[in-house]
Protein backbone atom coordinates (compact mmCIF):
# COMPACT_ATOMS: atom_id res chain seq x y z
CA UNK A 1 0.00 0.00 0.00
CA UNK A 2 3.04 2.29 0.23
CA UNK A 3 4.18 4.54 3.05
CA UNK A 4 1.47 6.34 4.98
CA UNK A 5 1.70 10.10 5.49
CA UNK A 6 0.09 11.96 8.39
CA UNK A 7 -0.38 15.63 9.27
CA UNK A 8 0.14 16.82 12.87
CA UNK A 9 -1.66 20.10 13.58
CA UNK A 10 0.48 22.12 15.99
CA UNK A 11 0.33 25.44 17.82
CA UNK A 12 2.14 27.31 20.59
CA UNK A 13 1.51 25.74 24.00
CA UNK A 14 0.04 22.51 22.72
CA UNK A 15 0.52 19.81 25.36
CA UNK A 16 4.09 18.56 25.25
CA UNK A 17 3.44 14.80 25.27
CA UNK A 18 0.32 15.05 23.11
CA UNK A 19 2.47 16.39 20.29
CA UNK A 20 5.71 14.43 20.65
CA UNK A 21 4.46 10.96 21.57
CA UNK A 22 2.24 10.44 18.48
CA UNK A 23 4.78 12.29 16.31
CA UNK A 24 7.69 10.03 17.22
CA UNK A 25 5.68 6.84 17.72
CA UNK A 26 4.17 7.00 14.24
CA UNK A 27 7.58 7.75 12.71
CA UNK A 28 9.01 4.73 14.54
CA UNK A 29 6.31 2.59 12.92
CA UNK A 30 7.33 3.81 9.45
CA UNK A 31 4.72 6.55 8.99
CA UNK A 32 5.84 9.88 7.53
CA UNK A 33 4.65 12.69 9.83
CA UNK A 34 4.57 16.37 8.89
CA UNK A 35 4.13 18.81 11.78
CA UNK A 36 2.67 22.16 10.74
CA UNK A 37 1.58 25.33 12.54
CA UNK A 38 -0.35 28.29 11.09
CA UNK A 39 1.95 31.26 10.61
CA UNK A 40 5.12 29.17 10.92
CA UNK A 41 7.38 27.42 8.46
CA UNK A 42 9.55 24.33 8.48
CA UNK A 43 12.39 24.79 10.99
CA UNK A 44 10.43 27.06 13.33
CA UNK A 45 9.54 25.88 16.82
CA UNK A 46 6.44 25.80 18.97
CA UNK A 47 6.88 26.12 22.74
CA UNK A 48 4.87 23.42 24.47
CA UNK A 49 3.03 23.19 27.79
CA UNK A 50 3.22 20.43 30.38
CA UNK A 51 -0.15 19.74 31.95
CA UNK A 52 -0.30 17.58 35.05
CA UNK A 53 -2.34 17.12 38.19
CA UNK A 54 -0.77 18.76 41.24
CA UNK A 55 -3.65 18.23 43.65
CA UNK A 56 -5.56 21.39 42.78
CA UNK A 57 -9.04 21.79 41.29
CA UNK A 58 -7.61 21.79 37.77
CA UNK A 59 -4.33 20.81 36.16
CA UNK A 60 -1.17 22.88 36.53
CA UNK A 61 0.89 24.16 33.61
CA UNK A 62 4.55 24.88 33.02
CA UNK A 63 6.87 25.15 30.01
CA UNK A 64 7.81 22.01 28.17
CA UNK A 65 10.21 21.27 25.34
CA UNK A 66 10.47 23.36 22.18
CA UNK A 67 8.85 21.35 19.36
CA UNK A 68 10.38 21.74 15.89
CA UNK A 69 8.01 22.13 12.95
CA UNK A 70 9.13 20.14 9.89
CA UNK A 71 6.69 21.44 7.26
CA UNK A 72 4.98 24.72 6.33
CA UNK A 73 1.24 25.08 6.98
CA UNK A 74 0.60 27.42 4.06
CA UNK A 75 2.17 24.94 1.63
CA UNK A 76 0.60 21.61 2.58
CA UNK A 77 -1.94 19.79 0.41
CA UNK A 78 -4.36 17.66 2.41
CA UNK A 79 -4.79 15.26 -0.54
CA UNK A 80 -1.24 13.98 0.01
CA UNK A 81 -2.02 12.89 3.59
CA UNK A 82 -3.75 9.77 4.89
CA UNK A 83 -4.74 11.10 8.32
CA UNK A 84 -4.73 14.00 10.77
CA UNK A 85 -3.63 14.20 14.42
CA UNK A 86 -4.72 17.09 16.68
CA UNK A 87 -2.86 17.45 20.01
CA UNK A 88 -4.46 19.13 23.01
CA UNK A 89 -3.10 21.74 25.38
CA UNK A 90 -3.92 25.41 25.03
CA UNK A 91 -3.19 25.72 21.31
CA UNK A 92 -6.67 24.47 20.29
CA UNK A 93 -8.29 27.41 22.10
CA UNK A 94 -7.01 29.81 19.45
CA UNK A 95 -6.56 27.40 16.54
CA UNK A 96 -10.33 26.83 16.77
CA UNK A 97 -10.77 30.45 15.64
CA UNK A 98 -8.54 30.05 12.57
CA UNK A 99 -10.63 29.48 9.43
CA UNK A 100 -7.72 27.89 7.57
CA UNK A 101 -7.39 25.34 10.35
CA UNK A 102 -11.13 24.65 10.34
CA UNK A 103 -11.15 24.25 6.55
CA UNK A 104 -8.29 21.77 6.86
CA UNK A 105 -10.15 19.68 9.43
CA UNK A 106 -13.35 19.76 7.35
CA UNK A 107 -11.46 18.47 4.31
CA UNK A 108 -10.13 15.50 6.26
CA UNK A 109 -13.54 14.81 7.77
CA UNK A 110 -15.45 15.09 4.50
CA UNK A 111 -12.98 12.77 2.77
CA UNK A 112 -13.45 10.10 5.44
CA UNK A 113 -9.75 10.10 6.31
CA UNK A 114 -9.00 9.27 9.97
CA UNK A 115 -8.79 12.15 12.43
CA UNK A 116 -7.30 11.51 15.88
CA UNK A 117 -7.91 14.32 18.36
CA UNK A 118 -7.04 14.34 22.05
CA UNK A 119 -7.89 16.32 25.19
CA UNK A 120 -8.59 19.98 24.25
CA UNK A 121 -8.05 19.20 20.57
CA UNK A 122 -11.77 18.47 20.37
CA UNK A 123 -12.42 22.22 20.57
CA UNK A 124 -11.28 22.29 16.94
CA UNK A 125 -13.62 19.44 16.02
CA UNK A 126 -16.47 21.36 17.63
CA UNK A 127 -15.63 24.66 15.91
CA UNK A 128 -15.30 22.98 12.50
CA UNK A 129 -18.69 21.28 12.79
CA UNK A 130 -17.05 17.88 12.45
CA UNK A 131 -18.18 16.70 15.90
CA UNK A 132 -21.88 17.08 15.11
CA UNK A 133 -23.71 13.76 15.45
CA UNK A 134 -20.49 11.93 16.38
CA UNK A 135 -19.62 10.08 19.57
CA UNK A 136 -16.78 11.99 21.22
CA UNK A 137 -14.89 12.06 24.47
CA UNK A 138 -12.34 14.64 25.66
CA UNK A 139 -10.89 16.17 28.77
CA UNK A 140 -14.10 16.55 30.85
CA UNK A 141 -14.30 20.40 30.81
CA UNK A 142 -14.49 20.24 27.00
CA UNK A 143 -17.72 18.25 27.28
CA UNK A 144 -20.16 21.21 27.33
CA UNK A 145 -18.63 22.62 24.12
CA UNK A 146 -18.98 19.28 22.35
CA UNK A 147 -22.59 18.95 23.51
CA UNK A 148 -23.34 22.47 22.26
CA UNK A 149 -21.73 21.51 18.93
CA UNK A 150 -24.17 18.61 18.55
CA UNK A 151 -21.81 15.79 19.48
CA UNK A 152 -22.91 12.70 21.37
CA UNK A 153 -20.82 13.25 24.51
CA UNK A 154 -19.20 10.16 26.06
CA UNK A 155 -18.07 10.85 29.61
CA UNK A 156 -14.55 9.43 30.02
CA UNK A 157 -14.49 6.71 32.66
CA UNK A 158 -10.81 7.49 33.21
CA UNK A 159 -8.37 10.02 31.78
CA UNK A 160 -7.11 7.19 29.55
CA UNK A 161 -10.49 6.72 27.84
CA UNK A 162 -10.80 6.77 24.03
CA UNK A 163 -13.81 6.65 21.69
CA UNK A 164 -13.97 5.68 18.01
CA UNK A 165 -16.86 6.75 15.79
CA UNK A 166 -16.22 6.08 12.12
CA UNK A 167 -13.15 8.05 11.06
CA UNK A 168 -13.10 10.14 14.26
CA UNK A 169 -10.90 8.96 17.15
CA UNK A 170 -11.01 10.98 20.36
CA UNK A 171 -9.05 10.60 23.59
CA UNK A 172 -9.44 12.18 27.01
CA UNK A 173 -5.77 12.92 27.78
CA UNK A 174 -2.22 11.74 27.08
CA UNK A 175 -2.75 8.99 29.67
CA UNK A 176 -4.64 7.15 26.94
CA UNK A 177 -2.01 7.48 24.23
CA UNK A 178 -1.52 3.72 23.91
CA UNK A 179 -5.12 3.06 22.87
CA UNK A 180 -5.41 6.38 21.01
CA UNK A 181 -2.37 5.70 18.80
CA UNK A 182 -3.27 2.04 18.29
CA UNK A 183 -6.75 3.00 17.02
CA UNK A 184 -5.18 5.53 14.65
CA UNK A 185 -2.72 2.97 13.26
CA UNK A 186 -5.65 0.61 12.65
CA UNK A 187 -7.63 3.40 10.95
CA UNK A 188 -4.65 4.00 8.64
CA UNK A 189 -4.83 0.36 7.60
CA UNK A 190 -1.97 -0.80 9.79
CA UNK A 191 -1.46 -4.29 11.17
CA UNK A 192 0.74 -4.97 14.21
CA UNK A 193 2.44 -8.36 14.64
CA UNK A 194 4.88 -9.87 17.12
CA UNK A 195 3.84 -7.60 19.98
CA UNK A 196 3.27 -10.23 22.65
CA UNK A 197 6.37 -8.99 24.46
CA UNK A 198 7.06 -7.98 28.07
CA UNK A 199 9.32 -4.94 28.36
CA UNK A 200 10.86 -3.43 31.49
CA UNK A 201 11.74 0.26 31.95
CA UNK A 202 14.40 1.18 34.50
CA UNK A 203 13.26 4.51 35.94
CA UNK A 204 14.47 7.07 38.46
CA UNK A 205 13.70 10.57 39.67
CA UNK A 206 14.56 13.20 37.06
CA UNK A 207 14.94 10.85 34.14
CA UNK A 208 14.30 12.84 30.94
CA UNK A 209 10.56 13.27 30.31
CA UNK A 210 10.49 12.35 26.60
CA UNK A 211 13.02 9.55 27.06
CA UNK A 212 10.67 7.63 29.29
CA UNK A 213 7.24 8.74 28.03
CA UNK A 214 7.74 8.35 24.27
CA UNK A 215 9.19 4.81 24.15
CA UNK A 216 6.95 3.64 27.03
CA UNK A 217 3.72 4.69 25.34
CA UNK A 218 4.96 3.80 21.84
CA UNK A 219 5.57 0.21 22.93
CA UNK A 220 2.25 0.09 24.80
CA UNK A 221 0.50 1.27 21.63
CA UNK A 222 1.94 -1.76 19.82
CA UNK A 223 0.25 -4.03 22.35
CA UNK A 224 3.32 -4.88 24.44
CA UNK A 225 3.07 -5.34 28.20
CA UNK A 226 5.30 -2.56 29.52
CA UNK A 227 6.31 -2.17 33.16
CA UNK A 228 8.14 0.77 34.69
CA UNK A 229 10.05 0.27 37.96
CA UNK A 230 12.27 2.38 40.20
CA UNK A 231 14.45 1.30 43.12
CA UNK A 232 12.79 1.94 46.49
CA UNK A 233 9.42 2.61 44.85
CA UNK A 234 6.32 0.53 44.20
CA UNK A 235 3.54 0.36 41.63
CA UNK A 236 1.46 3.54 41.68
CA UNK A 237 4.29 5.73 42.95
CA UNK A 238 5.55 8.51 40.70
CA UNK A 239 8.91 9.75 39.49
CA UNK A 240 9.35 13.45 38.70
CA UNK A 241 10.91 13.89 35.27
CA UNK A 242 13.15 16.54 33.72
CA UNK A 243 12.78 18.44 30.44
CA UNK A 244 16.17 18.73 28.74
CA UNK A 245 16.34 21.01 25.72
CA UNK A 246 18.72 23.32 23.88
CA UNK A 247 17.73 26.95 24.22
CA UNK A 248 20.84 28.82 23.10
CA UNK A 249 23.22 28.01 25.94
CA UNK A 250 26.42 25.93 25.87
CA UNK A 251 24.58 22.93 27.28
CA UNK A 252 20.97 21.86 27.64
CA UNK A 253 18.57 23.59 30.02
CA UNK A 254 16.47 21.72 32.55
CA UNK A 255 12.84 22.30 33.49
CA UNK A 256 10.38 20.11 35.42
CA UNK A 257 8.51 17.54 33.38
CA UNK A 258 5.45 15.37 33.95
CA UNK A 259 5.08 13.09 36.95
CA UNK A 260 5.56 9.57 35.57
CA UNK A 261 3.55 6.80 37.24
CA UNK A 262 5.30 3.49 37.88
CA UNK A 263 3.40 0.34 36.94
CA UNK A 264 5.26 -2.29 38.99
CA UNK A 265 7.22 -2.59 42.23
CA UNK A 266 11.00 -2.87 42.18
CA UNK A 267 11.28 -5.07 45.26
CA UNK A 268 10.88 -8.71 44.32
CA UNK A 269 11.23 -7.94 40.60
CA UNK A 270 11.86 -10.97 38.39
CA UNK A 271 13.90 -9.68 35.47
CA UNK A 272 13.82 -13.07 33.78
CA UNK A 273 10.10 -12.63 33.06
CA UNK A 274 10.79 -9.77 30.62
CA UNK A 275 11.91 -9.87 27.01
CA UNK A 276 13.76 -6.53 26.92
CA UNK A 277 15.09 -3.70 29.06
CA UNK A 278 14.86 0.03 28.28
CA UNK A 279 17.00 2.61 30.10
CA UNK A 280 15.94 6.28 29.75
CA UNK A 281 18.44 9.12 30.11
CA UNK A 282 18.26 12.34 32.08
CA UNK A 283 19.85 12.74 35.50
CA UNK A 284 18.56 9.49 37.03
CA UNK A 285 21.36 7.32 35.56
CA UNK A 286 24.00 9.25 37.53
CA UNK A 287 22.80 7.76 40.80
CA UNK A 288 21.16 4.57 39.51
CA UNK A 289 24.66 3.58 38.33
CA UNK A 290 25.64 3.42 42.02
CA UNK A 291 22.92 0.92 42.93
CA UNK A 292 24.22 -2.66 43.08
CA UNK A 293 20.79 -4.14 42.37
CA UNK A 294 20.47 -2.02 39.23
CA UNK A 295 23.90 -3.16 38.04
CA UNK A 296 22.94 -6.79 38.65
CA UNK A 297 19.70 -6.34 36.69
CA UNK A 298 21.50 -4.84 33.68
CA UNK A 299 24.09 -7.63 33.73
CA UNK A 300 21.30 -10.21 33.83
CA UNK A 301 19.73 -8.85 30.62
CA UNK A 302 23.04 -8.46 28.80
CA UNK A 303 24.32 -11.91 29.77
CA UNK A 304 21.05 -13.50 28.64
CA UNK A 305 21.39 -11.69 25.28
CA UNK A 306 17.96 -10.11 25.64
CA UNK A 307 17.52 -6.72 23.91
CA UNK A 308 18.70 -3.73 25.94
CA UNK A 309 17.92 -0.23 24.64
CA UNK A 310 19.61 2.68 26.38
CA UNK A 311 19.53 6.35 25.42
CA UNK A 312 21.45 9.53 26.23
CA UNK A 313 22.84 9.42 29.81
CA UNK A 314 21.46 5.90 30.28
CA UNK A 315 24.79 4.61 29.03
CA UNK A 316 26.32 5.71 32.36
CA UNK A 317 24.57 2.67 33.84
CA UNK A 318 25.87 0.38 31.10
CA UNK A 319 29.39 1.66 31.69
CA UNK A 320 29.13 1.13 35.46
CA UNK A 321 27.79 -2.39 34.87
CA UNK A 322 30.88 -3.30 32.83
CA UNK A 323 28.84 -4.55 29.87
CA UNK A 324 30.27 -2.26 27.18
CA UNK A 325 33.65 -3.96 26.70
CA UNK A 326 34.10 -4.51 22.95
CA UNK A 327 30.71 -3.02 22.09
CA UNK A 328 30.07 -0.31 19.51
CA UNK A 329 27.76 2.33 20.88
CA UNK A 330 26.84 5.99 21.08
CA UNK A 331 25.41 8.24 23.80
CA UNK A 332 24.95 11.89 24.61
CA UNK A 333 28.39 13.40 23.79
CA UNK A 334 29.10 14.31 27.42
CA UNK A 335 28.89 10.61 28.27
CA UNK A 336 31.65 9.70 25.78
CA UNK A 337 34.23 9.50 28.57
CA UNK A 338 32.16 6.89 30.45
CA UNK A 339 31.69 4.84 27.28
CA UNK A 340 35.35 4.92 26.17
CA UNK A 341 36.71 4.16 29.66
CA UNK A 342 34.32 1.18 29.80
CA UNK A 343 36.10 -0.32 26.79
CA UNK A 344 33.52 0.42 24.09
CA UNK A 345 34.13 1.73 20.59
CA UNK A 346 32.66 5.22 20.49
CA UNK A 347 30.30 6.01 17.60
CA UNK A 348 29.95 9.74 17.06
CA UNK A 349 26.29 10.90 17.20
CA UNK A 350 26.38 13.21 14.22
CA UNK A 351 23.61 14.19 13.80
CA UNK A 352 22.26 13.89 17.34
CA UNK A 353 19.43 11.56 16.28
CA UNK A 354 21.84 8.75 15.35
CA UNK A 355 21.18 5.34 16.91
CA UNK A 356 23.12 2.09 16.59
CA UNK A 357 22.53 -1.61 17.17
CA UNK A 358 25.37 -3.96 18.15
CA UNK A 359 24.13 -7.45 18.86
CA UNK A 360 21.42 -7.20 21.51
CA UNK A 361 22.30 -3.58 22.40
CA UNK A 362 20.59 -0.49 20.99
CA UNK A 363 22.03 2.90 21.93
CA UNK A 364 20.84 6.40 21.10
CA UNK A 365 22.31 9.83 21.71
CA UNK A 366 19.22 11.82 22.73
CA UNK A 367 15.43 12.02 22.42
CA UNK A 368 15.41 13.45 18.86
CA UNK A 369 16.48 9.95 17.81
CA UNK A 370 13.48 8.18 19.32
CA UNK A 371 11.95 7.02 16.01
CA UNK A 372 15.13 5.16 15.07
CA UNK A 373 15.76 4.06 18.68
CA UNK A 374 12.29 2.51 18.97
CA UNK A 375 12.32 0.98 15.48
CA UNK A 376 15.69 -0.70 16.12
CA UNK A 377 14.36 -2.16 19.39
CA UNK A 378 11.23 -3.32 17.55
CA UNK A 379 13.43 -5.14 15.03
CA UNK A 380 15.31 -6.97 17.78
CA UNK A 381 11.99 -7.96 19.38
CA UNK A 382 10.45 -9.08 16.09
CA UNK A 383 7.64 -6.50 16.20
CA UNK A 384 6.34 -5.26 12.86
CA UNK A 385 3.82 -2.66 11.71
CA UNK A 386 2.69 -3.14 8.12
CA UNK A 387 0.36 -1.01 6.01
Amino acid sequence: MGQKRVLLLCGDYMEDSEAMVPFQALKAYGVEVDAVCPGKKAGDVCPTAIHDSAGHQTYSEWRGHNFSINATFEEFNFRTYDGLVIPGGRAPEYLAMNESVLDCVREFSNSGKPIASICHGQLILAASGCAKGRKCTAYPPVGPVLVAAGAHWIEPETLASCVVDGNIITGATYEGHAEFIRHFVTALGGTISGSEKRILFLCGDYMEDYEVMVPFQSLQALGCHVDAVCPKKKAGDTCPTAVHDFEGDQTYSEKPGHLFTLTASYEGLDGSSYDALVIPGGRAPEYLALDASVIALVKQFMESRKPVASICHGQQILAAAGVLEGKRCTAYPAVKLNVVLAGATWLEPDPIDRCFTDGNLVTGAAWPGHPEFISQLMKLLGIHVSF
